[in-house]
């Protein structure tokens, strides 16, 4: 299946030049960590014949009258990709729809498309969808919410996660012990991933206009139904997609990828083909390569795998630890408030002990000694979960979300990697004090949720400078409905092999090989756009006024996504109901 069979005249740049892409600090302290070596998996293979199945999702959510089915649709990659498990050859998307709409999403009122964020999985969308639909619904309307999964999630085992349980999850990535008769063969190694070298923006976004015209056969019916958009990356992938030429003819425009959609949406991003707008977002100490060296040149090492074909870090950012994520979020669903033992359950090794350090050290002294420990804390569940993903405790912007807060006993300033208040605060590690449990052996930690902070019986922790760690304007998502998206959604919230080649194109993007795929410039302006930006995401501070954006006051760069339907200032939430209504706009 080629794409762009011959060449086309001189290429336009039209990204938004709001600066060049913005290059993090490297932490000295995760410079002296060393990378978990990787071991090999075989991935799931794909079941059945048929060219597309469709399978109900059962759901404890609490927002009602949404049902939830997980599609995959049989397209091949073309043979030049070479060898590659079964599994992906396939496309798949969570669909989100009215229980009381069509059964046929072609008779739906709309259809919202998203593209998920860099190392972010089509499980990350699943409040806002939900909550988006269902607003949808109040205003009489039925609309679907199709949260797309990129190709390479084809490679996870999320068997052990599926088994519900935390300890049975553990001791089946971990112990060698069996799931259903299946067991973990490992992580994928670089030396397996040779097809992902060819995985980079212009096959993501024919993936995307395969699975539309394979769901959607009519293109008018897309070009009046679809609204195409995503959340961080997934903004500028959605640029691309608006700017691309399927067919190979740019005369031709019923193929363009503007006239698949009726109108673009943006989730804390901006839709545009640079990075520019997305500065925070791409996390430091990865084993990207020096994309100075060129095109030509990055290409060949991917190529060859002399360069990783997937992205990873020492650090958080690697498969291991991207399904602890989801191992956490597992054991609060099972049981939020009981005393967590996950961190003296895993197994020590390399990765993990690095990652506990990072993120549970109250200074640079506690991180080198590695005392007190994680494991020296008494924790329950949720609080565990809470202290890998809540912007007031996790380094990392672009995996906070705003879920409560630690209670239960004394609380201190947690000074690692950046000190509170100082210069390093914004920008990589977020614009929240960040605090951590003080007492080791001590009482048992519990978790606020976001919906009880500021409550007659809050403490109102403070900062040592006197600064109140959070407040209720700040806590927006639910910490169980984010367990919940993290541990029982088929397709995983967090994304564990994200393709290097799809960054590297994207800081590429005045090479002559991506600029030629910018066929219709025009493409990203001719519909209309619906921003909807975090107050304290990515962009705070720096919110462009020309977007005209919705601004969700408090807002993390994933609470956009993980938000509940009701807020504490009691009103409705803001990125679905601003969603519901664009939906219902005349395009």
């Amino acid at each position: 299946m080629a794409w762009f069979p011959r060449p086309y005249g001189p290429a336009m740049d039209t990204s938004r030049s709001r600066g060049t892409t913005a290059k993090t600090l490297r932490s000295a302290a995760l410079a002296v960590l060393l990378t978990a070596g990787a071991i090999t998996v075989t991935a799931p293979e794909a079941r059945g014949e048929s060219a597309r199945t469709e399978t109900p999702v059962a759901s404890t959510s609490p927002v009602a009258g949404v049902a939830e089915s997980v599609v995959r649709v049989k397209v091949p990659l073309p043979a030049s990709f070479g060898d590659r498990p079964a599994a992906c050859d396939w496309l798949s998307y969570l669909r989100y729809r009215s229980t009381d709409g069509p059964a046929a999403s072609a008779d739906a009122d709309r259809i919202l498309v998203a593209q998920p964020g860099i190392l972010e999985g089509a499980g990350a969308f699943d409040s806002v969808a939900r909550n988006t639909v269902a607003r949808a619904a109040e205003q009489g309307r039925h609309i679907e919410f199709w949260a797309l999964d990129r190709r390479s999630n084809c490679l996870e085992d999320h068997a052990g996660i599926a088994s519900g349980d935390e300890h049975t999850a553990v001791d089946y990535y971990y112990r060698g012990k069996q799931v259903d008769g299946r067991t973990f063969a490992g992580y994928v190694g670089n030396d397996r991933l040779g097809w992902m070298a060819k995985l980079g923006i212009e096959q993501t976004v024919r993936d995307q206009y395969d699975l539309l015209a394979a769901e959607l056969p009519d293109q008018g019916l897309r070009k009046r139904k679809v609204l195409c958009g995503g959340h961080s990356l997934g903004g500028v992938i959605t640029g691309y997609f608006a700017a691309a030429d399927f067919d190979g003819d740019p005369a031709t425009t019923t193929d363009a990828g503007y006239n698949q959609c009726a109108g673009y949406f943006a989730l804390d991003t901006t839709v545009s083909t640079t990075l520019g707008d997305l500065s925070g977002s791409m996390p430091g100490d990865t084993n990207l390569p020096d994309v100075g060296l060129g095109y030509g040149v990055v290409q060949a090492g991917l190529d060859s795998g002399v360069l990783p074909r997937s992205l990873s870090a020492p650090v958080l950012l690697n498969p291991e630890t991207m399904t602890l994520l989801a191992i956490a979020g597992v054991g609060a669903v099972q049981d939020p408030g009981g005393e967590a033992d996950l961190p003296s359950y895993l197994p020590v090794n390399t990765n993990n002990e690095a990652t506990n350090r990072f993120l549970f050290s109250k200074d640079t002294a506690t991180f080198l000694t590695g005392s007190p420990a994680v494991k020296d804390f008494r924790l329950t569940n949720a609080a565990v979960l809470g202290a890998l993903l809540d912007d007031n405790s996790v380094p990392l912007a672009f995996l906070q979300s705003s879920v409560g807060f630690f209670d239960g006993g004394p609380i201190t300033d947690k000074n690692f990697p950046a000190a509170n208040g100082s210069s390093q605060q914004p920008g990589l590690f977020g614009v929240e004090y960040k605090a951590i449990p003080a007492q080791p052996h001590g009482p048992l930690y519990t978790w606020r949720n976001y919906d009880r902070v500021g409550a007659a019986d809050d403490s109102g922790y403070k900062s040592a400078d006197g600064t109140p760690f959070t407040n209720a304007g700040k806590e927006v998502t639910d910490i169980g409905e984010l367990a919940r998206s993290l541990a029982q959604q088929p397709l995983d919230f967090t994304e564990q092999y994200f393709p290097t080649k799809l960054v590297t194109d994207l800081e590429l993007a005045t090479s002559p090989q991506v600029k030629r795929l910018v066929v219709h410039p025009d493409g990203l302006t001719v519909n209309p756009t619906l921003t909807v930006l975090a107050g304290d995401g990515l962009l705070a501070g720096r919110i462009p006024p020309d977007l005209h954006p919705v601004v969700a006051d408090g807002y993390q760069h994933l609470d956009v996504l993980t938000a509940a339907p009701v807020q504490n200032n009691g009103r409705p939430e803001p990125t679905s109901t601003n969603l519901a209504r664009f939906a219902a706009e005349p395009k």
